[in-house]
């Protein structure tokens, strides 16, 4: 009895003690139409910032310069393959670093919205899942109750939602909310038990310390809603009558709740290959935000800060005439803070709209960084990627079959897979008909070292003339430009078919992984090309043939400062610059020219830069790397 007695009186006396001070009571009034903290009606205006497009150095000062907008939150997608590359290997550091971004979000004033996923689109590879999911299981059924994928998302959350616990607003941390999904209504399975399961495996974490909701396109809440979830919407500007059409419609599946605009489009996203770069006029995008904002509405501004898609992270979407359409590297998005963290006219647009509904920030208006136009680099060929020599260095695996494996069957994440079989040497018709059925997404075609041309999924070319005394090993470098981040959940990666000259299957394959992930191999190869370069032929110093790598070792004068690389002269490839992969260029066809490359990439002596130029054949004048002080689109 005295233990029963000790008991109540620890209860009594925990719940009669005073609340911690940072701790935050944060719910949903659905009578009144409104979230409530703290017992008082709240609104937000947010804007999207992804850590895992910019680097962690430049993470204060782009939460400054949003909290200076009058924001009072921010929104960020948590990327699954990010953090997760391989399965059962878990990366939290640096770009990774989840923890130390919310920390810097907190102190800088600012509130989270979190979207765990586990699918996240945000025009990322494969939407944000890892790419090792189709490598264990060739036919899982992403975003649906296959148990093999509800058994990956639970051991996924446990590693992360556990991390971000402590962040929650009930905690006393900064996350007043959480994603369950995203834009599942969108999404062909139209699965409502998984829907469900996920709500319930999110929760598992929340625990009551943060509002869970959800997102769709207006309209599309018959597949994307989730019961005792918030459901939210996403648009760009409108007329009056078009967003007020929106709420309307949400009513029939809400009929209460607060009204939130999950992603309000200031800008849009782009391809390669498309004409221009996306714009949006600023008088919608101003106009729209002061309506919902008088109207109590609450709003996420996607993106507020676009950044960059380092490496290979840039996803691709299901349109055009190939059905492909790979994104850029620049996330530019043309948002109101540009690829480097500058204001645009935007910025200070939305600021003035902002700061009529909410209290103006005690911080200066942010000033553009110093930007710099660096010297012409001058680039030495080292060889060809087909080289014996090199392609031992940097292929990670070779594998030989009687058909063509996939990147996905290979369990390769990104870069190239080199095919290589022989032609049969009795088809005597000259030329000969090389055909490849489902090269996903760029072929290089070489017979033995010679270059044929370029097979395109994008462009539906998936033919190319053979001449019969080009030789008889047939070597195709197959590219990954992205895996599709939206509506398709399972996009592989190489050939995905049969190969045929002219009727006669092609058999016999050798395949070298290429993932181009890891510079080690590639300074190590330019530090023995270095050291033995007075025996190397003047050929592989000057002319090159396509699928080649360049390098340069340069210093800098004065203050590091941000640039942008121009490889105008340059036809397809990637860049490295001391050790980090800046990402694809492809100045030929746009319309995205140079790369964001940020002071923080670089030092005052002996900086490396690596250049595998995938399909551009130089004679004897390899054209010089520029740099530039501002970007150049379109």
């Amino acid at each position: 009895m005295a233990n029963v007695v000790c008991t109540l009186f620890a209860l009594v006396f925990l719940l009669a003690a005073p609340q911690s001070v940072d701790m935050r009571l944060f719910s949903i009034d659905y009578d009144n139409d409104t979230f409530v903290m703290d017992g008082k009606p709240f609104q937000y205006v947010a804007g999207s910032f992804h850590y895992f497009r910019a680097l962690p150095e430049s993470w204060p000062s782009i939460l400054r310069s949003m909290r200076a907008a009058g924001l009072n939150a921010i929104t960020t997608y948590v990327e699954w393959s990010l953090h997760n590359p391989k399965e059962d290997v878990y990366n939290w550091q640096g770009m990774a670093d989840i923890e130390h971004f919310l920390e810097l979000a907190d102190r800088a004033g600012l509130y989270v919205i979190l979207r765990p996923g586990p699918y996240i689109c945000a025009e990322r590879d494969m939407g944000g899942f890892p790419s090792w999911l189709l490598h264990k299981y060739p036919d899982i059924l992403l975003r649906t109750n296959d148990l093999r994928y509800l058994r990956e998302v639970r051991t996924w959350y446990a590693q992360l939602l556990s991390r971000v616990q402590r962040f929650l607003v009930g905690q006393g941390g900064p996350i007043i909310m959480v994603q369950v999904e995203n834009e599942y209504g969108s999404f062909y399975a139209c699965d409502h038990k998984y829907l469900n399961w996920l709500r319930d495996e999110t929760e598992r974490y929340v625990m009551g310390n943060a509002v869970l909701f959800t997102n769709n396109g207006p309209g599309l809440e018959g597949c994307g809603a989730i019961e005792h979830v918030l459901s939210s919407l996403d648009f760009g500007p409108g007329t009056e009558d078009e967003i007020n059409g929106f709420w309307t419609t949400l009513r029939k599946t809400q009929p209460k709740g607060p009204l939130v605009n999950a992603e309000y489009y200031p800008g849009w996203l782009t391809h390669w290959q498309e004409p221009h770069m996306a714009r949006t006029d600023t008088k919608p995008v101003v106009d729209s935000l002061d309506f919902m904002l008088r109207n109590k509405v609450n709003v996420n501004i996607y993106m507020f800060f676009g950044g960059t898609n380092y490496g290979f992270t840039a996803g691709a979407n299901n349109i055009g005439a190939g059905g492909y359409a790979a994104d850029l590297t620049s996330y530019d998005y043309d948002a109101p803070l540009d690829e480097s963290g500058d204001p645009t006219p935007k910025y200070f647009a939305l600021r003035d709209t902002i700061l009529k509904y909410f209290p103006k920030p005690d911080l200066p208006v942010p000033q553009p960084t110093n930007k710099v136009q660096l010297s012409p680099l001058n680039m030495t060929r080292l060889d060809s990627l087909l080289d014996p020599s090199l392609l031992e260095r940097l292929a990670t695996q070779t594998v030989t079959s009687r058909l063509p494996l996939s990147f996905e069957a290979l369990n390769q994440v990104s870069g190239l897979v080199l095919y290589e079989t022989l032609l049969p040497d009795d088809i005597r018709t000259d030329p000969r008909k090389l055909i490849v059925e489902g090269v996903h997404d760029r072929g290089y075609v070489f017979v033995g070292d010679q270059f044929v041309g370029v097979l395109s999924r994008e462009n539906q070319i998936n033919t190319l003339p053979l001449a019969l005394d080009a030789g008889q090993t047939l070597r195709i470098a197959v590219e990954n430009q992205g895996r599709i981040n939206f509506g398709i959940a399972n996009d592989g990666k190489g050939i995905l078919g049969s190969v045929f000259v002219n009727t006669r299957q092609l058999y016999n394959w050798t395949m070298y992984g290429l993932p181009l992930s890891d510079f080690k191999p590639i300074v190590h190869a330019i530090r023995h090309h270095r050291k033995h370069q007075h025996r190397v032929r003047r050929a592989s110093q000057t002319a090159g043939t396509p699928m080649s790598l360049y390098y340069a070792i340069f210093d800098i004068e004065g203050e590091l400062a941000d640039t942008y690389l121009d490889p105008t002269g340059w036809g397809k490839g990637i860049v490295f610059v001391n050790g980090f992969l800046l990402g694809r260029y492809w100045p030929t066809v746009g319309p995205q020219v140079t790369l964001y490359l940020s002071r923080h990439l670089l030092t005052q002596k002996n900086n490396y830069l690596a250049v595998i130029e995938y399909q551009k054949e130089f004679g004897d004048s390899i054209p010089p790397l520029k740099f530039s002080a501002t970007p150049s689109f379109n």
